[in-house]
Order: C-alpha cells, then sequence, then structure tokens
C-alpha cells in the first residue's frame, strides 16, 4: 500500500529528474553516469570529488547543472599561494563607520567547484571543513549560513603528484561519493568537436527551480529502504573492516582501515536517491553494489604491503561486494 501510495509522487519525481538530465545532456556530450551521481548527490545534499584527466568537461557539468536547477555557481582554482579567506570570505575595515564588515567569500553558492583541490596546503584545505559539515561559515566572530542546497565539487588531477598536497582521511571522508571521470568514446568525442566547431555554443536551459529541488529531497526520504537492505550495507561497511568474517582473511594485511559510518549512511541515502532518479519506489541490492564504490574508493585507506602487491582499492571493493551476500 505504502508504494502504491508513493507511486504517482515518484513517477512525478523522476518525470522532472529525467528532464534535468536531459538539459544538461543538451550541453554536456556522454558523461551521463557523472551527470546522474552529481543529481544524486545534490538530492541527498552530498558532496562529490571528480578525479579525472583534464578536459573531460568537469568544470562544465557542473556549471551546466547549477544552470539548469536555477542555483548560483562559483569556481575555486586552488593554488598553493591560497589563504584560507580566499574560500570563505574576511572582514574589511571601514573607515566611515569605523568598522569591521564581513565580506563573503565565494564558498556562499549553491553549487561550488574546488578546481585542483590537491593543490592548495592543508589550511586551505580545513577552511572548507566547516562548511562542508556545518554548512556554516565564520568571518570573525560571526557565523554565516551557507545557501540551501549547498554542494561542493572537488575535482584532482591523478596524473600530476608534484607539488600537490593530499588530502587528509577526516576531509576525504566528508565527500558522499569520489567519481572517477573517464574519456568520451569516439562517437561522443565526435558530437565534442561538431559543438565547438558550430556557430554558437549550446546555454543550459533551466527546466526546474531551488524550491522544488529541495521539494524533491522529501521524496527521497520516503522511498523504500527494506530492512534486508540495511543489514546488506552494514554488512557491506564492516566487511572493509574485518574482511577475514567474509572469508577474505587475504585482505586483512592489505587494507590499513576500513570505511567509517558515514559509508553507510552515504550508501543508504545514496541508493534511495539513486531508486528515485530510476524511477523506483523502493531500493534493491543492486542500487547498492552501484554504489559501492563510488561510496568506498576514498574511505579505504590501504597498506604499504597493498601497494608493493599492486593492489587497488577497485579490486578489494570488487571482491567483497563478490564475497557479501546479497539479500
Amino acid at each position: 500500500m505504502e508504494s502504491q501510495h508513493m507511486a504517482p509522487q515518484v513517477d512525478r519525481a523522476a518525470a522532472r529528474l529525467g528532464e534535468i538530465q536531459r538539459a544538461v545532456g543538451q550541453v554536456v556530450v556522454g558523461q551521463e553516469r557523472l551527470v546522474e551521481s552529481l543529481l544524486v548527490a545534490l538530492l541527498c545534499r552530498g558532496h562529490v570529488l571528480l578525479e579525472g584527466v583534464p578536459g573531460l568537461a568537469k568544470t562544465l557539468t557542473v556549471r551546466t547543472l547549477a544552470g539548469v536547477v536555477g542555483g548560483s555557481f562559483q569556481r575555486l582554482q586552488f593554488t598553493p599561494d591560497m589563504l584560507p579567506s580566499d574560500v570563505t570570505g574576511t572582514q574589511i575595515f571601514d573607515p566611515k563607520t569605523a568598522t569591521f564588515i564581513p565580506h563573503r567569500g565565494p564558498v556562499f553558492a549553491n553549487l561550488v567547484l574546488a578546481d585542483e583541490i590537491n593543490r592548495a596546503p592543508a589550511k586551505v584545505q580545513s577552511a572548507l571543513l566547516e562548511s562542508m559539515e556545518e554548512r556554516q561559515v565564520t568571518i570573525g566572530d560571526t557565523t554565516h549560513a551557507l545557501p540551501d542546497p549547498f554542494v561542493v565539487l572537488a575535482t584532482q588531477n591523478p596524473i600530476e603528484q608534484e607539488g600537490t598536497y593530499p588530502l587528509p582521511e577526516a576531509q576525504l571522508d566528508r565527500f558522499l561519493f569520489k567519481v572517477l571521470v573517464g574519456y568520451p568514446s569516439a562517437e561522443e568525442e565526435r558530437r565534442v568537436l561538431e559543438f565547438h566547431l558550430g556557430a554558437e555554443f549550446p546555454k543550459p536551459l533551466r527546466t526546474t527551480s531551488l524550491e522544488e529541488i529541495r521539494g524533491l529531497e522529501g521524496v527521497v526520504r520516503e522511498v523504500y529502504l527494506d530492512d534486508r537492505i540495511r543489514s546488506y550495507i552494514i554488512s557491506l561497511v564492516s566487511a572493509t573492516r574485518r574482511p577475514a568474517e567474509v572469508g577474505l582473511g587475504d585482505l586483512v594485511p592489505l587494507i590499513g582501515f576500513g570505511a567509517s559510518p558515514r559509508a553507510s549512511i552515504a550508501l543508504a541515502i545514496g541508493s534511495r536517491a539513486l531508486a528515485l532518479v530510476r524511477g523506483r519506489t523502493y531500493v534493491t541490492p543492486e542500487d547498492v553494489k552501484e554504489l559501492a564504490p563510488a561510496v568506498l574508493r576514498h574511505r579505504l585507506v590501504l597498506t604499504y604491503e597493498a601497494e608493493a602487491e599492486g593492489a587497488t582499492v577497485e579490486e578489494i571493493t570488487e571482491r567483497i561486494l563478490l564475497a557479501v551476500e546479497v539479500p
């Protein structure tokens, strides 16, 4: 009865979300999985770490999504000489009133693109911590609320490591997903070329509003998550900490630290949002399995032994997914 009651709501929500994806697709060629992941994160109010070589339309995708949903967008280019105030803002002295006036930084936007976040030192990276976790920023002695919704999309270049500052585990754990952005197919690249050779580059068409997005968040919470699926999520995350309990004793020396409880929360809320995007009133085990790599790849800390053996987080995650019994 509950699913029947939710069906009309879910159908309407899925139709609107489909319109958003199609509108983004009018500007961004390919990258359907990336767009879907960003949409799921927006519904969950979660932050996303994007990793891929330059030129794969990461910035274009985020900017286009912001335009389609009617949200504000800011891009931060992280560099080694940045200061925390370049992110959050600072106080400016007004000689007329002899007072300090808060000047808000670029973090005050609905979608914030932190480009090449690992190029900034730790003090600048940590400036994002309060905003990502508490959704507020303190300038001087005053705390300012960030816009609603507020999502940080941070990019990393996996090729260049010289002059970079790896993100600490505490900050990595605050990202809902880590999404790997790959190369387009030959046909998709041909369409990209046609776009750029055309007389006018396509512009995003606004199809919804932030108010409607906030309304869809309530529908996400109503998507049915069976208790057996909840147990499955807990078993998956637990297996990253104690792999021997699922018959993967050989992984014990390879995993230094397993995933935190934030991984369980990310899998639960993320699978609900994914089910809604795909027009279902309930979560399936396949939803959880599909999201698991994006949720776990930045939360597992491998040992030096794993590095010496050439083991990767992707391989370990795949083995855990195969070992844990599916309900």
